[in-house]
């Protein structure tokens, strides 16, 4: 009994190691490093807009901040009310989304269900390389080709200033366009073949298939998508810089210009303000309303996401 024992126990103790993996180990300590590494780096962004925030809420009452209807941080007297810069970061998530939605979606279906394996070879990686234009070069396209381009194609509209938010909007949906293509396109691809072929037994046509099978089946995916696009969105700053202006107002006419939050911080966080003015801690108090504002976004995309992921899986 004790040679059965002891010949059952041999091939166990052949695929132990004989010595501790350092190598392993090692690895899990890299890593672990890293994940705590984020949580610091996250911890001390949240730490630093708090406190120049809390700086700035000593001199200016929050509902006057959120409430006011006029930003004029430097002049004299001054105005600190954030809703004209706001609205101009809500117009340009409105038109980028109009533009990057569509097009990505649609993008996105072609490539998944009806593009040949030799195309989708060829335009993934395209798509992936516009996505990595630097966003200086986009602003200059839109302020030199696509504002006077809009401006032929719609004549009939006031296109008497420079800049536009609504051009500006129009360049940062193209900008997101291969976020959002890239993103839907490996949802789809994931969804079982099954759920086709069993749609195509029953009749349905590759475009029913496509929008009543695939698409509900990876609308978590699709949903995350979006979600990141209107991060992209929300934060991008050289494209709303150069091409959407610096007057903040309130205004819902695409062919006015408008100042955003993160133009605002990019072009008053240039070292001309004096540290420590109220000028200079308007910058962290922006910061932190566009930390909370995406932050409660990605909360309700959590839970949009988790319930059709329940729905179709």
């Amino acid at each position: 009994m004790d040679a059965s024992s002891a010949g059952a126990e041999s091939p166990r103790r052949s695929l132990e190691a004989p010595s501790p993996r350092y190598g392993e180990k090692a690895i899990k300590v890299f890593l672990g490093a890293c994940g705590g590494l984020s949580v610091l780096v996250t911890a001390g962004i949240v730490l630093s807009l708090a406190f120049g925030a809390i700086d700035f809420f000593r001199e200016v009452p929050v509902h006057e901040f959120l409430f006011g209807t006029t930003w004029a941080p430097s002049f004299s007297p001054s105005h600190f009310g954030v809703l004209p810069i706001v609205t101009g970061t809500l117009n340009i998530v409105f038109w980028a989304l109009a533009v990057s939605v569509p097009v990505g979606l649609a993008s996105a279906i072609y490539l998944s269900e009806y593009a040949p394996n030799r195309v989708r070879k060829t335009i993934k990686p395209m798509l992936e390389v516009l996505e990595g234009i630097p966003t200086v070069a986009i602003g200059l396209f839109a302020l030199m080709f696509l504002r006077p381009l809009v401006a032929d194609v719609l004549p009939f509209l006031d296109w008497g200033g420079v800049h536009s938010i609504g051009v500006a909007g129009i360049a940062v949906g193209l900008l997101i366009v291969p976020l959002v293509a890239s993103i839907s396109d490996d949802a789809m691809r994931a969804v079982p073949r099954g759920l086709r072929e069993g749609a195509y037994a029953l009749g349905a046509s590759k475009l029913r298939v496509s929008l009543r099978v695939v698409f509900p089946a990876a609308i978590s995916g699709i949903v995350a998508a979006v979600v990141l696009a209107v991060s992209r969105a929300i934060g991008e700053t050289m494209v709303v810089l150069l091409a959407g202006g610096a007057r903040a107002q309130i205004t819902g006419d695409p062919t006015a210009s408008s100042q955003t939050m993160t133009a605002y911080i990019g072009q008053t966080a240039t070292g001309e303000i004096a540290f420590g003015t109220i000028a200079y801690y308007t910058i962290f108090a922006v910061g932190a309303l566009l930390f909370v504002m995406t932050l409660i976004m990605n909360l309700f995309a959590i839970r949009l996401v988790r319930r059709f992921r329940e729905v179709y899986e």
